[in-house]
């Protein structure tokens, strides 16, 4: 993260980084999105496994994996976490070099992956606008001595354009250094002041803070809206996957043996790696 992009960061919560994936990394993360969606639409008839902490229910898939909630429906979401399990065609974002030196340049202790999810917006979705000001420990920003320093940021990834009217990610810019919370709770993105969306291309990523206000303007066209995104914090914090929230990652083992030990480190925290006999 260079100079210019530490400051707006700082500044707004949020970069948007233009052409970061190849087109040959978009296209294989289209096609496995599109994959995963039709073995996750297949099995949407069934009733849930498991209903997450904020109520949603979610099906569970333990060959592949992934908890999925949703369905191909006029304004749903269908939500897939912990795709990583899926496929590895995945696994070079665990780890993606270009993204480490975003992640480690704004999370001071060591990161690691704590959220990670599909999510596929149909036409009429919208989500509503969350977050920003003061909203606790867990999501809080920082600035020390030593710089930023998140307590939870995403990267979302991008594997096709999404312009005005196609349900961008909308943020209402520099909120996550407001003292005070939203009196606009639970409203409607597409009407609430200061709330702007982020036009992207394919290959494009945004880099935000949770601490930010944010969500996503109602998607009015035809295009369905494919995105992945992936949580990163300091080495304590446990899942922030809403199927799991606040227990141990869920990475199967043949996923974790078929890593790097870095890449396994972004899954595991130190105490676990040292009771193990294994250092970094």
């Amino acid at each position: 993260m260079n100079d210019f992009e530490k400051y707006e960061f700082d500044r707004l919560g949020y970069i948007v980084i233009p052409n970061f994936l190849s087109d040959a990394q978009v296209e294989t993360l289209s096609e496995t999105i599109d994959e995963a969606e039709a073995h996750a639409l297949a099995e949407a008839h069934r009733p849930p496994d498991k209903i997450s902490a904020y109520g949603l229910p979610y099906r569970h898939n333990a060959d592949r994996g992934y908890f999925a909630s949703g369905a191909r429906e006029e304004g749903s979401t269908l939500i897939i976490e912990d795709f990583f399990n899926f496929d590895p065609a995945f696994d070079f974002l665990i780890g993606h070099e270009q993204t480490m030196a975003y992640i480690q340049s704004i999370v001071q202790e060591r990161p690691t992956i704590n959220n990670c999810e599909i999510r596929i917006r149909y036409p009429g979705n919208q989500t509503r606008s969350h977050m920003g000001g003061p909203v606790g420990r867990k999501h809080r920003y920082y600035y020390s001595g030593q710089g930023i320093d998140c307590i939870m940021v995403r990267m979302v990834y991008f594997v096709h354009d999404v312009g005005p009217g196609q349900g961008e990610f909308c943020v209402v810019p520099a909120t996550h250094k407001s003292n005070m919370a939203s009196p606009y709770e639970g409203s409607n993105p597409d009407t609430e002041p200061g709330m702007i969306g982020l036009p992207v291309k394919a290959g494009d990523a945004i880099l935000f803070t949770e601490n930010l206000r944010h969500g996503g303007l109602t998607n009015c066209s035809q295009q369905t809206r494919k995105t992945l995104h992936v949580g990163y914090g300091p080495y304590w914090m446990k899942s922030q996957n809403h199927s799991t929230m606040d227990e141990e990652p869920y990475i199967l083992p043949g996923t974790f043996a078929r890593l790097t030990q870095e890449q396994q480190l972004l899954f595991r925290a130190w105490p676990t790696l040292l009771e193990n006999g294994r250092d970094s």
